[in-house]
């Protein structure tokens, strides 16, 4: 048997990162055992869907190195690859079933079997369709048609029937017919529901593991009916855990902005500072692929987290590239429990995977996220090669790429550097001597010979010993002068990088500044 694996979303927006951890599984799996992923879009829900949002979902993919050997951009032997185009394949298998007499058309008005349901639930706990509408004659059913009477076509369940399966995560589960409805599968235009259409489209698609999150354990039943129904063989199931919200078993959800959810606190501090200078969409949280490749995450401390969410190499293992964990891939590995996403994991992962870049990959990294500030400019050399040394400063800082913003002081101007105003009033306007001297170490900078780290090193010092001050009356000053903010990389590299020119810029700037302010 060869694999056959698929993910199926509506292009109804960003890729959410729950998705894409299910993708994940049904891609390792596929590639595990030299099988085929395949890419569908079910894009049959009109109100829902959006032609513009199939894009950022094929990036995402795309971004992460999840190729699909079938679907959208690609091809296939088994397209059409969008469900919308699909309705030929439906309608042909409805039509079957119809005349097969395993489905029926119910035109028993709605608000009668939401009574009938209301009633036998409180009664049994259970509700069972009257299939009155069997009892129609075909003249009466094609009068009805004509008339244009609305109606829904439900599968027949076989009553006196269980369903089981025996499930790749959840081990053997069974359904009793005897206690199910006949559930609707296709409105009474013929256009399918969600079960007739996914089971048809798998069928078709020569599915052979169907693996998903657990939510979807509901529809199983249904759907095995309906294979059975058309005289089809079922593929495998995997119900995996859904993706919890940080510390919960609630579902992570689109709809939450989680803003107020204290494990994401590092991670929303990520977007502060990284995606309104970017012109990144304001859309963006960390429930989306796409925040997380717009913030600077690499895809191998993504999928390094997303591999985690649900399966593990063993009881110890955490740091795992996308081959160790292809290599070692394995259903059986599957826990049932939700799997709730942990945001300073996925930092460490990152971190990690980040640290494992070599210099020029770092800056490529750094670089794309500067020019898109508008800290660097595609044709600025000297800022360019700025970047190496800002790179050798302050690399073990960074987690992501979008930390490199939090360094900008390294890339503007002197006229439009920004300052710290808790900074600034602590170290320039509340210590009545900081003034004085910032100008007195000014002068003996620019007296400097030697432009260097311990050249600088050895002149403030000096000043300070000279002038019987204590380190902490200068070098703070001087850090945000320079700086604008009261932390930062190591005051003396980062001096040297700046240069001797900029750096008395600034500090002429700082004490104009707060000369002006004191008047």
């Amino acid at each position: 048997m060869t694999v056959r694996t698929r993910f199926a979303p509506s292009p109804t927006g960003f890729m959410h990162i729950g998705g894409m951890r299910t993708a994940l599984f049904n891609w390792l799996w596929a590639r595990r055992n030299g099988g085929s992923f395949i890419l569908r879009i079910d894009d049959t829900d009109a109100a829902r869907n959006l032609d513009e949002a199939l894009q950022p979902i094929l990036d995402a993919f795309r971004w992460l190195g999840l190729d699909w050997d079938e679907g959208p951009e690609v091809g296939g032997d088994y397209g059409p690859y969008f469900q919308s185009q699909r309705r030929h394949l439906h309608d042909a298998a409805l039509q079957e079933l119809l005349d097969s007499g395993h489905v029926y058309r119910d035109f028993e008005p709605k608000e009668v079997t939401q009574a009938d349901a209301e009633r036998q639930k409180k009664e049994t706990g259970v509700f069972l369709n009257s299939r009155s509408s069997l009892e129609l004659s075909e003249s009466d059913i094609a009068a009805k048609l004509e008339a244009g009477e609305p109606h829904v076509i439900r599968l027949r369940v076989p009553r006196d029937q269980k369903v089981e399966i025996e499930d790749h995560v959840r081990g053997h589960v069974e359904w009793d017919c005897g206690k199910m409805s006949d559930p609707g599968i296709a409105r009474d235009d013929g256009s399918p529901l969600y079960n007739f259409a996914c089971v048809v489209d798998d069928a078709q698609l020569e599915i052979t593991h169907v693996i998903r999150a657990e939510e979807h354990l509901s529809n199983t039943p249904v759907q095995v009916l309906i294979y059975q129904a058309m005289g089809l063989e079922c593929p495998q199931f995997a119900h995996i855990p859904f993706v919890a919200a940080p510390g919960g078993k609630k579902k992570l959800s689109k709809r939450e902005q989680y803003r107020n959810n204290r494990s994401f606190q590092k991670l929303f501090q990520l977007s502060d500072a990284v995606l309104p200078h970017i012109g990144a969409s304001e859309d963006l949280t960390p429930v989306l692929v796409e925040w997380y490749q717009q913030v600077g995450f690499l895809p191998a401390g993504v999928l390094n987290g997303l591999a985690r969410l649900g399966w593990s190499l063993d009881d110890s293992t955490e740091i795992m590239s996308l081959q160790t964990i292809l290599d070692n891939f394995s259903l059986d590995r599957v826990v049932k429990a939700s799997a709730s996403l942990d945001p300073d994991k996925l930092l460490s992962f990152q971190t990690h995977w980040f640290g494992q870049l070599d210099a020029a990959e770092k800056r490529t990294q750094c670089l794309s996220i500067l020019q898109r500030a508008g800290l660097i400019a595609a044709d600025d050399d000297v800022a360019t090669a700025r970047l190496d040394n800002v790179l050798a400063l302050v690399a073990d800082r960074l987690r992501v790429s979008g930390d490199i913003l939090t360094f900008d002081e390294f890339f503007v101007a002197a006229d439009q550097l920004q300052y710290s105003e808790k900074d600034f009033q602590k170290r320039l306007m509340k210590p009545d001597d900081a003034l004085s001297i910032l100008s007195e170490i000014r002068s003996q900078l620019a007296d400097s010979g030697v432009w260097s780290e311990s050249a600088l090193h050895d002149i403030v010092h000096g000043f300070v010993e000279s002038k019987e001050l204590k380190f902490g009356q200068v070098a703070p000053a001087l850090r945000v002068a320079v700086t604008g903010k009261g932390k930062g990389a190591d005051l003396f590299p980062t001096l040297e990088v700046l240069g001797r020119d900029e750096c008395l810029s600034r500090i002429d700037r700082a004490i104009g500044l707060a000369e002006s302010a004191r008047t």
